[in-house]
């Protein structure tokens, strides 16, 4: 079963600007995990449990490799940022 696509928005204040450090807004994370029965988190740049931890590595890990291979990688990069990923 194929997930329903989600069209969020800086303007609409759905996404954060690449200023603001990239990702979703409360906003957003609401509206993607309504549309899609999701269950997408806030950013967790400085962990207070192992979960949230684990999830920062991964999340870092994932958004490297993006940087990497991407041309133009703004968005990656500010998030990358917003999450304390060195």
């Amino acid at each position: 079963m194929a997930k329903k696509s989600v069209s969020l928005s800086v303007g609409r204040g759905e996404k954060l600007s690449t200023k603001a450090g990239a990702g979703l807004s409360e906003k957003g994370r609401k509206r993607y995990n309504k549309a899609t029965g999701s269950n997408l988190k806030p950013p967790a740049p400085n962990p207070k449990t192992k979960a949230d931890a684990g999830r920062k590595k991964s999340f870092c890990a994932r958004m490297k490799g993006v940087v990497r291979n991407s041309k133009n990688s703004d968005r990656a990069r500010a998030s990358l940022r917003r999450w304390n990923c060195s």
